[in-house]
């Protein structure tokens, strides 16, 4: 992606054909061997580093005017620091393999047009002193610089990490394969959240067809063309997402004894199916594998009189650390036909919640967000605000 991405881009090209070593990774944009003088008088080569912001696949106008460095700070000829462009100094983790110890500030009044006009004038700024000392050193090196073998999972950049600052805090989420088993309104909305994480294979696991009310419990907005082919839900939602990430499989099938097996060697496995022989059965096979897993449960009752609804979100976390509070959280008895949930009342903003608790609850897994508490059973109540955290290790 990154080789196409200059290639379109016309102030990229413009940089790699003056001869700058232009790299696009992890969402930023490099231009490597920029030549710079350090304390010690020293001529060093570092790397300045952009956010990128982009349209689809080309650049557009830089959202930011800051750069990073990966180097020592670069210095006058005399060793004393560049002071003109001075930001900050510290460990800055951009991406799991991009680390930068610098950022500058240099803000034309009109900002920069493109990233051609913001690389060459800090470039300009950074390798002055060098190029005074010494005339063979240049920044236009016009080394080639090779393709990375994989661009990760996306079909464009994940420019939301990397405009604020993230990306080596996303790479946790980064796991190699993750299960849904269940794509009705929760398990839906827990893709649309999990799809833009950088999850590497994603598994989807349901035996029904996407038909008309299911439209109104899940996200985005499915055409009346689509409704009439009657696709299978996991064939609906692969299709959609495949618009903007790869590695996402549809399995058109219930999970029962002839392939729960097919859960084994799973990194991470969310449930969000009905309560039932069948969810027994697979929390059993996930105990037995010592695989972590999340169950979604949502209840929902009719109060006749007043006409209103009350409902109660849940979201039971199993983990190695801690498995026993689940045979307590979570029923397996048959739905009942006559409840309201049964009923397909259109509650799709309780279907997302539930969904975000449990996408919240696994990047905590992951180490993405702050764990203070470790709760592995959290419930949220519609008529009392209430939310809760309880069965700690």
């Amino acid at each position: 992606m990154s080789r196409a991405l200059i290639s379109r881009s016309p102030d990229l090209l413009r940089l790699q054909n003056d001869g700058y070593e232009v790299d696009v990774r992890s969402g930023h944009l490099l231009v490597h061997s920029v030549p710079y003088v350090n304390a010690r008088g020293e001529i060093a080569l570092g790397c300045a580093v952009s956010e990128l912001t982009l349209a689809g696949d080309v650049t557009s106008r830089p959202g930011s005017h800051i750069v990073m460095f990966v180097g020592e700070h670069p210095c006058n000829r005399d060793g004393s620091e560049i002071l003109q462009i001075k930001h900050q100094s510290h460990t800055m983790a951009l991406a799991a393999d991009l680390v930068a110890q610098h950022s500058f500030s240099n803000k034309p009044p009109q900002g920069y047009a493109d990233y051609y006009e913001k690389m060459t004038r800090y470039i300009e700024i950074i390798s002055a002193p060098a190029m005074s000392l010494r005339t063979d050193v240049t920044p236009r090196t016009y080394k080639v610089i090779e393709a990375a073998a994989d661009d990760g999972v996306f079909n464009y950049v994940d420019t939301a990490s990397t405009r604020a600052g993230i990306g080596a805090i996303t790479a946790k989420l980064a796991m190699r394969r993750v299960a849904i088993v269940g794509l009705g309104g929760t398990g839906s909305f827990l893709l649309d959240l999990l799809a833009k994480t950088p999850v590497q294979e994603i598994h989807l696991y349901d035996g029904d067809l996407f038909l008309q009310h299911n439209a109104f419990r899940a996200p985005g907005a499915a055409s009346i063309e689509e409704l009439r082919d009657r696709p299978s839900k996991v064939a609906y939602h692969r299709a959609n997402y495949a618009q903007m990430r790869r590695g996402i499989h549809a399995h058109r099938e219930y999970i029962g004894e002839d392939n729960v097996s097919q859960l084994q060697g799973f990194d991470f496995v969310f449930l969000c199916m009905d309560t039932g022989p069948a969810k027994k059965l697979i929390i059993d096979a996930l105990h037995a594998a010592n695989t972590p897993f999340i169950d979604t449960g949502l209840g929902v009752q009719m109060l006749e009189d007043s006409l209103e609804l009350w409902a109660i979100c849940r979201v039971t976390t199993s983990t190695p650390a801690k498995q026993d509070h689940v045979a307590r959280r979570i029923s397996f008895a048959v739905p009942d036909e006559d409840g309201d949930y049964e009923r397909n009342i259109q509650i799709a903003d309780l279907n997302a919640l539930t969904a975000a608790y449990a996408v919240i609850r696994w990047k905590k897994f992951c180490g993405f967000y702050q764990d203070l508490e470790h709760e592995h059973d959290s419930t949220y109540s519609t008529n009392c605000n209430l939310l809760t955290g309880d069965d700690v290790p």
